[in-house]
C-alpha cells in the first residue's frame, strides 16, 4: 500500500480545517492508510511541504484544505518535476472546495477519505499562467480556474474582508462591495494566436466547471480534453450584470449576448491598465498574463472504495 504525505492546512475554511483534522486523522487510521503529516504554517509553505515530500519518496500527496492548498500542493510536485509520477488525493475542507465538484472528488470528508484506498484514478489537466508580481514575471500552475478584471477584484474583497464568513456569504458580500466600485477594462484577448482587441467586465480561463463556493461558471468545461474554457463577459451594464448574477449558479449565463465562451491551448490577454489576477481563488499578481494548458498532468484519487 503506498505511504501518504499529507499537506493539512488548519487555517482552510476559516479554520474549519484545522477543527476536523482530530477526527480526519482518527478515521484514516482505522481505515488502514499508512501516512505521515505536516501542518501549513503561512501561505505558500504547503508548496515547501509537497516539493520535499516528493524528492523523499512518498508515493501519494494528500491536500487537506480547499482549492488554494490542492493549488500549492500541485504546484510543489510541478517544482520537484513530480506532478506526472505521484498519486494526489483530496480532502476538502476549505472556504469552497469548488474543485472536487468536477472531478468527482466525495464532499464528505469521510467518503474523502475513503477514496484514498480506491484504486481508481483520473488523470486531468492543469493551467500554467505567467503573471506580473512587483515586476517580475512569475509562473504558477492552476488547476481549477483563472481570472483578471471582476472576478479576480471579487477574490481580492472575499480574502481580505470576508474569508472568515463562509464560502458563499463571503464570496457574495465581496461580490456586492466589488460591484459597487469596479469599471470595465480594455483588454487585448489573444486565443491560440488570434487577437481581439475589447471592454470586459472580466475573463475566466477555467479548467474545472465551479468557482466562487458552487458557481457554475463554465459548464461545459472537462479537465481531461486538453484544452482551457474561456468566459469572457463584454462590456456589460451594472444593471444586467447584476441581474444576470444568479443565472451562474445554474450555469445558464452562456446564453447572455455579453458573455462569450470558447477554448483555446493558449490564451494571452494583456489590460490597458493594472488589473488583478487570480488563480484557484488566491490572488497572484497582475496582467499582462499569458495562459496554457498541460495536458495530463496530474493524477487523482477519486472514488470511494467499495
Amino acid at each position: 500500500m503506498a505511504h501518504a504525505r499529507l499537506i493539512v492546512n488548519p487555517a482552510a475554511g476559516a479554520g474549519r480545517s484545522g477543527r476536523r483534522w482530530p477526527q480526519i486523522r482518527a478515521l484514516l487510521k482505522d481505515i488502514g492508510l499508512h501516512f505521515d503529516y505536516a501542518l501549513t504554517e503561512a501561505p505558500g509553505h504547503a508548496i515547501e511541504l509537497a516539493r520535499d515530500a516528493a524528492r523523499n519518496g512518498h508515493e501519494m500527496i494528500v491536500s487537506v484544505g480547499g482549492d488554494g492548498t490542492l493549488n500549492e500542493v500541485v504546484n510543489g510536485l510541478y517544482l520537484a518535476g513530480a506532478t506526472g509520477h505521484m498519486t494526489v488525493g483530496i480532502i476538502g475542507t476549505g472556504t469552497g472546495s469548488d474543485y472536487i465538484r468536477t472531478v468527482g472528488v466525495p464532499r464528505s470528508f469521510r467518503d474523502a477519505c475513503r477514496s484514498l484506498l480506491s484504486p481508481k484514478r483520473l488523470t486531468v489537466d492543469a493551467g500554467v499562467v505567467e503573471y506580473v508580481r512587483n515586476n517580475q514575471t512569475l509562473r504558477r500552475l492552476f488547476v481549477n480556474f483563472a481570472g483578471l478584471g471582476f472576478d479576480s477584484e471579487v477574490v481580492k474583497a472575499t480574502g481580505q474582508r470576508f474569508k472568515k464568513l463562509g464560502a458563499r456569504p463571503a464570496y457574495l458580500l465581496g461580490l456586492l462591495t466589488t460591484f459597487l466600485s469596479y469599471r470595465n477594462r480594455e483588454m487585448t484577448i489573444t486565443l491560440d494566436g488570434v487577437s481581439d482587441r475589447r471592454k470586459v467586465c472580466t475573463v475566466v480561463v477555467s479548467n474545472g466547471r465551479y468557482g466562487g463556493g458552487g458557481m457554475l461558471v463554465a459548464p461545459n468545461a472537462d479537465a481531461t480534453d486538453g484544452l482551457l474554457d474561456v468566459m469572457t463577459v463584454n462590456d456589460i451594464s451594472k444593471p444586467d450584470l447584476l441581474w444576470s448574477l444568479p443565472r451562474i449558479y445554474r450555469g445558464t449565463h452562456l446564453t447572455h449576448p455579453k458573455v462569450l465562451a470558447e477554448r483555446a491551448r493558449e490564451i494571452e490577454i494583456r489590460p490597458a491598465q493594472p488589473v488583478s489576477l487570480q488563480a484557484d481563488g488566491e490572488l497572484l499578481g497582475e496582467g499582462p498574463a499569458r495562459f496554457r494548458v498541460l495536458p495530463a498532468a496530474v493524477t487523482l484519487a477519486v472514488q470511494a472504495a467499495n
